[in-house]
């Protein structure tokens, strides 16, 4: 009788808000795509919500209680805390985090701290590109490291420069952060990059270049991913044709050996193919065979070609992994390796509710391969809600809506000084 009751418990109060949880989620995107996932859906649940693992005398449970139980915790601790889910044009959700990395140098600085000799020390340090609004126009220093990502940063910039009070900027393009919690007080600049490892780096984030121009230049994306809009077009068109039962029943990663991170991926795809199939890819740094684990490169695969796979891996490279965006909306389920790098929209995903987390030794990837295999159900929820949390939460609008929200706060907060006319300097940016 009390096994009965613990049985009836884990139904009602897990297994059931599992099912539940997806189909009242609200279908908001400006594509409507969503009907193919919706119908798909409620198909599912109908046909399948008497299946073994949903059955309380079953011994699913009793073999991966541990796993369960992680999973359940997780959806109790779990609450979409934004008031505006419906509004495709707000960013609220995203502002503690701007709070946060403001906040860092407001304890350290005090408020309004930018003067124009601050401003002076940070164009010499050299850690980024010297941007500057006047006037409702935006001024650059003449060079760019990197112009693909400069005219990214710019598109955004100039989209709500009407909106926008004169300041200076130091904008990061560099794929690594460049401000150390560890630096010296007078070296720790409030520099703007678009990722960092939280407890290392104090850098401000913004969204990166990539949701408009750059990225990996890749054999089939030679001058970058880019057009983060247009992608998603791609990948919610190709999702729909795609139910879970017709993806490939194995964890997929192709991309290069930007990090040694990625290397446990590749080994065990070589010593168990039933489970993982992963290849490293020549990029521009590739020299031998010895740069991909001993074996010739693998072919460069799309984006949408990921999409025939239910488990997708994502593994930051140097610096958080411009893939993991693009992987959610394939509505396969993410397997991402712990990692303190984030882009901005990283804090909101949560492991076990959009995601699996995968130990960063790999000790757990077997076992969660197994468990995924056989729970193919709640295996397809989880993906299932890291789609629909990419694809209503990260538009092109709320990418906007933050970079406002940013340089706002950010002027509002730190600076004092306001250049009068743009400096003689910098070119003007149109």
């Amino acid at each position: 009788m009390i096994i009965m009751l613990k049985k009836f418990y884990i139904l009602h109060h897990f297994i059931l808000p599992l099912l539940l949880l997806p189909l009242l989620s609200n279908y908001s995107d400006a594509v409507n795509h969503d009907t193919c996932t919706s119908r798909n859906d409620w198909s599912i649940v109908e046909k399948n919500k008497y299946l073994p693992e949903f059955n309380i005398e079953d011994d699913l449970y009793r073999k991966w209680s541990k796993i369960f139980d992680t999973i359940q915790l997780a959806y109790q601790n779990y609450s979409e805390s934004f008031a505006n889910k419906n509004d495709a044009t707000s960013c609220d959700l995203f502002i503690p985090l701007i709070n946060s990395d403001l906040r860092y140098f407001e304890e350290n600085f005090g408020s309004n701290f930018i003067t124009k000799e601050f401003i002076d020390k940070m164009i010499a340090a050299k850690h980024g590109v010297h941007y500057q609004i006047v006037g409702k126009r935006l001024y650059r220093q003449s060079d760019c490291m990197f112009p693909s990502r400069c005219q990214g940063i710019e598109h955004f910039i100039l989209e709500i420069i009407d909106q926008l009070p004169d300041m200076d900027l130091i904008i990061n393009v560099r794929d690594y952060p460049q401000v150390g919690r560890y630096f010296p007080k007078e070296q720790q600049f409030p520099v703007l990059s678009f990722s960092k490892e939280v407890s290392s780096y104090a850098d401000i984030i913004y969204p990166a270049w990539t949701f408009w121009s750059g990225g990996p230049a890749l054999d089939i994306y030679p001058n970058g991913i880019g057009r983060w809009d247009l992608m998603r077009e791609k990948l919610l068109k190709i999702q729909c044709k795609l139910s879970w039962n017709k993806k490939k029943n194995v964890a997929f990663f192709r991309g290069s050996r930007t990090s040694s991170q990625r290397d446990p991926i590749v080994m065990l795809s070589r010593s168990r193919p039933d489970l993982v199939d992963a290849k490293y890819t020549k990029n521009q740094a590739w020299k031998s065979k010895a740069d991909t684990l001993g074996d010739d490169p693998a072919k460069t695969v799309s984006f949408e070609d990921h999409c025939e796979y239910k488990y997708l891996f994502n593994v930051h490279g140097v610096a958080a992994s411009f893939r993991y965006k693009h992987l959610f909306l394939c509505r396969s389920l993410v397997l991402n390796v712990e990692s303190e790098w984030i882009e901005f929209f990283y804090p909101h995903l949560k492991p076990w509710i959009h995601y699996i987390p995968i130990d960063k030794n790999f000790e757990n990837v077997i076992e969660l391969l197994e468990f995924l295999n056989e729970n193919q159900l709640l295996a397809s929820r989880i993906a299932k809600r890291g789609f629909e949390f990419i694809r209503d939460q990260l538009t092109m609008k709320t990418i906007r809506c933050y970079w406002q929200q940013l340089l706002t706060l950010y002027s509002d907060r730190l600076i004092s000084y306001r250049p009068l006319k743009p400096n003689s300097t910098l070119i003007e940016i149109h």
